[in-house]
């Protein structure tokens, strides 16, 4: 191999590296972005960065919707999920993370935690594992006669309570969102974890 074809190698594998640490960084920067470190934040979108896990003690949310989706995930573009509308939700010990492979092949575990309460407005997530205990009042479910997937059922309820919970998302969506006490670590891990697949 020539000075040239090193000097080559060496510009790519630099610019492979600078691309895959900068992905890792606004991944870890639209999970920080999108739950803050305390106080309320707006109007937020977090999807199309792969899997991400939500862990709670328990949540209440009220004008729950519950529709089959498509959706985009770090390895397809169009897998089967269920979406879960709420108009408010309140939070205790959440607890949300994310694995992202760093260019050296190691992983990292981003944590983001809140000791405290944590109040949501207008949420929007899809799901494709969802883990937990769930109750409903006025609990209704409806069927159209219609080949269109994200039209054919609904479930509502006008409040649900969640409790030990662990879900599996790849994209979420508050108009607001309030933390108390939020913490925001990384850890290295073997390996990534692979629940729902």
């Amino acid at each position: 191999m020539s000075k040239m074809d090193g000097a080559k190698v060496g510009k790519t594998w630099k610019k492979k590296f600078l691309v895959a640490f900068m992905s890792g960084f606004l991944a870890l920067g639209s999970l920080i972005a999108v739950f803050g470190f305390t106080g309320t934040v707006f109007a937020l979108p977090l999807g199309g960065i792969g899997d991400f896990y939500v862990e709670f003690d328990e949540l209440e949310g009220t004008n729950f919707q519950l529709l089959p989706q498509i959706g985009e995930t770090g390895n397809s573009d169009a897998e089967p999920m269920v979406r879960n509308k709420m108009d408010t939700a309140k939070i205790k010990n959440l607890h949300i993370y994310k694995d992202i492979k760093l260019p050296t092949g190691n992983w990292i575990r981003i944590h983001i935690k809140a000791s405290g309460d944590t109040t949501i407005t207008g949420l929007i997530q899809d799901a494709r594992f969802i883990d937990a205990n769930l109750s409903f009042d006025e609990l209704a479910i409806k069927e159209k006669n219609t080949e269109a997937y994200n039209e054919n059922w609904t479930q509502s309820a006008s409040t649900i309570r969640i409790t030990d919970a662990k879900i599996v998302t790849d994209y979420l969506f508050q108009t607001t969102v309030s933390l108390s006490g939020a913490k925001i670590s990384i850890e290295s891990i073997e390996e990534p974890e692979m629940m729902g697949q």
